[in-house]
């Protein structure tokens, strides 16, 4: 898919960060997108600021962790707009783990494999009957995580686990539509290189009422991506940051080159995965992926 003009893009979480950003981008070339995200005051902004820029756009208020939610949006979707050609698999939270794996909260697990998860099962479930049966090129787009598609971070496991959950999801969608010969492009994408400025450090303020957190988790006081980057410095790390801006155009260049690994890397990642891959052909023990930055 080379040009973007008049088509219909569907972007969950698509009221901030990484899908806000490919709202705004895609419209800016003449798509028209639907917003759809948990957060009412976010889509609204996000839509009077594509319409703002001279983009066409409507706001619908999504669950991903609820199927009738998702089923809603796709129609609501196809009533407005008719043919979908993007579907962004977007929407994702961080739990905000830490210490030993056995000690995090079943809250924490709950709530991450409903929405990381199961929301990209539902919007597979909601929007790929209707792909398939247009019989048109479209693409669907799951954003998804270096940390736990290709490497294991041990800092954060539960949102490694979800996200090596999704990458498999990801990959057998994409193996059933080339058996199926269908136009329907799956695309991998993995916003980077570096850690992206979002709020997903801040997930905690969507987080459902019946999986509350555990008051006597530690709380480092990361709330965004320049939090993690001042502790990481503060222990001698040095962090760069990507702009979702950054991984907007990048996932627009991997679609439009027809990529399906849309996958930017840092020179420390792809050292990492190469050592992981040697020690599963050599069968010997997994390194522990150390970052500098």
């Amino acid at each position: 898919m080379k040009d973007f003009k008049d088509k219909v893009a569907v972007i969950t979480g698509g009221a901030g960060g990484v899908g806000r950003s490919i709202g705004l981008a895609l419209a800016r070339e003449g798509a028209k997108v639907v917003i759809s995200d948990i957060e009412t005051d976010a889509i609204e902004k996000t839509v009077a600021d594509i319409k703002a820029a001279g983009g066409e756009a409507i706001g619908v208020v999504a669950d991903v962790t609820q199927a009738g939610s998702v089923q809603a949006l796709a129609d609501k979707s196809v009533e407005t707009f008719g043919d979908l050609h993007l579907v962004f698999a977007n929407a994702g939270i961080g739990a905000g783990e830490f210490g030993n794996l056995w000690d995090y909260s079943e809250n924490d697990w709950k709530w991450s494999f409903n929405v990381n998860v199961w929301g990209v099962i539902n919007t597979i479930k909601a929007f790929m009957p209707r792909l398939v049966e247009q019989n048109i090129e479209a693409h669907f787009v799951v954003t998804g995580s270096a940390n736990g598609a290709v490497v294991k971070l041990p800092y954060t496991p539960i949102y490694t686990c979800t996200k090596a959950a999704v990458q498999s999801i990801t990959e057998n969608l994409y193996f059933q539509m080339k058996m199926m010969d269908s136009p329907v492009q799956i695309n991998a994408l993995f916003p980077g290189p570096h850690s992206v400025e979002t709020g997903i450090f801040n997930s905690g303020r969507n987080r459902p009422d019946d999986l509350p957190d555990d008051p006597n988790k530690p709380d480092f006081g990361i709330r965004s991506a320049e939090d993690m980057k001042v502790m990481m410095e503060q222990a001698g790390i040095k962090v760069e940051l990507t702009t979702p801006e950054e991984v907007a155009e990048t996932a627009l260049q991997g679609i439009r080159n027809n990529q399906f690994w849309i996958l930017p890397l840092t020179e420390a990642i792809e050292n990492a995965i190469q050592a992981r891959h040697d020690s599963i052909m050599q069968r010997t023990a997994p390194p522990i992926v150390e970052l500098d930055g």
